[in-house]
C-alpha cells in the first residue's frame, strides 16, 4: 500500500462547521466549476467522476462526528482509502487543523507516476480549503456551502 498525507492546513471554521459541509458527498460536485460538473454524479454517500477517460468514485465507509469522514473506492481501477481529519487547531480551538490521507493499493509503475500528483493535488484542496475559510474565494467555489 502507498501512503500520501497532504500537509496540514489551518481553516477559519471550528471543527464541527468543516466537517458538516463535508459530510454530504453531493457538496463537493456543487464547488465544482460549471464545465466539470457534468462530469461528476454524486448523492450524500457517493461520488463517481470520470477522470482522464477513467470512472473513478468513492463511497463514505465512516463518518466520526467533527473529527474524521473516511472514504473507500467505488467503481476505481484501483483499491484506496482517504481519511479527510477535522481536529481543534492546537492554537485556536475556534479554528481546524484539517489534512487528507490516503491508502492506495498501486503497483510501481503507478506510485512512480501518481504520487507526487496526488499529493499536490491533496496539497491544492487543504490551500484552496483555508484560502476560502479567510475569504478568498477561489475559481468556481460556491460560498454558500458553509450554510
Amino acid at each position: 500500500m502507498t501512503n500520501i498525507e497532504s500537509k496540514h492546513g489551518i481553516v477559519s471554521r471550528q471543527p464541527y462547521e468543516l466537517y458538516m459541509s463535508f459530510t454530504d458527498l453531493s457538496n463537493f460536485a456543487r464547488m465544482l466549476p460549471e464545465d466539470k460538473k457534468e462530469m461528476v454524479t454524486a448523492d450524500y454517500d457517493t461520488l463517481t467522476a470520470t477522470v482522464q477517460g477513467f470512472n473513478v468514485g468513492v463511497k463514505v465507509h465512516q463518518r466520526v462526528p467533527y473529527s474524521r469522514i473516511e472514504l473507500v473506492d467505488y467503481g476505481a481501477p484501483f483499491a484506496f482509502h482517504i481519511v479527510m481529519h477535522f481536529e481543534p487547531a492546537p492554537e485556536n480551538p475556534y479554528h481546524t487543523d484539517f489534512w487528507i490521507s490516503v491508502e492506495a493499493d498501486l503497483n510501481l509503475m503507478m506510485k512512480m507516476m501518481l504520487s507526487g500528483k496526488v499529493k499536490d493535488a491533496l496539497d491544492k484542496v487543504v490551500d484552496g480549503l483555508v484560502d476560502a475559510s479567510n475569504g478568498k474565494m477561489p475559481e468556481g467555489f460556491d460560498p454558500n456551502i458553509w450554510k
